[in-house]
């Protein structure tokens, strides 16, 4: 029945519309990237190896050798690395990550908050300096493109994320508060596991009525909140800093 009355939300009040103009957005989401280990495969947390010494990516659709952007939206450094394989992770994370990428765009392990997006390699290598590592410069300029740095990489002066970040779960946007409303009252008696408090109704700057949860000064609170909203049967919420 949940199943249903969600189908019913989305396909009447749901602001996002699919046609021929927009078939060729790409995948843009916004998250916590999951921090690869050895231990965690060991422990088959995750289904995959990964070699922690190189700066690598999974993902659980992306199908590999596609380009993502990895971007750290705090300190707004970015790296374009190619998928190097499917991998299970946890449902609360958005990507795998390595340390070196870790390292690469400045991104706190505790808070690992990062945009990913898929990206065109025609059209998206338009960065005004590149990155050339020592164990790359005996490579041949024929090989294939495997990493390249966004220009903004060596930038000094970043605003650092504080401990005080507060982030948001974006449920959906409806033109209808009424329709919003109902959503969640049935999320706040389907799921009563959920800190339904932190349900709230707002009108985002596209003039649109929002259903969030949230705010969030806890890691641990968001990933419990956003696991429940998941059972419920959403396919992709996405995390987001809340000004």
């Amino acid at each position: 029945m949940k199943f249903k009355l969600i189908a019913l939300f989305f396909l009447l009040t749901y602001c996002t519309t699919y046609s021929a103009t927009n078939q060729k957005v790409l995948y843009n989401s916004k998250g916590f990237a999951y921090i690869y280990s050895d231990d965690d495969y060991i422990e088959k947390i995750i289904n995959k190896k990964f070699d922690n010494t190189q700066e690598l990516i999974g993902h659980d659709t992306i199908n590999n050798g596609v380009l993502v952007r990895i971007t750290n939206p705090i300190t707004k450094k970015s790296i374009i690395l190619k998928n190097s394989s499917k991998v299970k992770y946890p449902d609360f994370y958005k990507i795998l990550i390595t340390e070196p990428v870790v390292n690469l765009i400045d991104l706190n392990k505790n808070i690992p908050y990062v945009e990913i997006q898929v990206i065109k390699k025609n059209k998206s290598f338009v960065a005004e300096k590149a990155e050339t590592f020592k164990e790359e410069k005996n490579i041949s300029n024929n090989a294939p493109v495997e990493k390249v740095q966004i220009s903004n990489i060596h930038n000094t002066n970043l605003k650092k994320i504080k401990k005080t970040s507060k982030f948001i779960i974006i449920i959906g946007d409806f033109y209808s508060e009424e329709t919003a409303r109902s959503l969640k009252n049935e999320l706040s008696s389907s799921l009563p596991d959920l800190d339904n408090k932190k349900l709230n109704i707002s009108t985002n700057k596209k003039n649109s009525i929002r259903l969030l949860s949230g705010p969030y000064n806890s890691l641990k609170l968001l990933k419990k909140d956003y696991i429940e909203l998941k059972k419920y049967g959403f396919e992709e919420l996405d995390v987001k800093i809340y000004d």
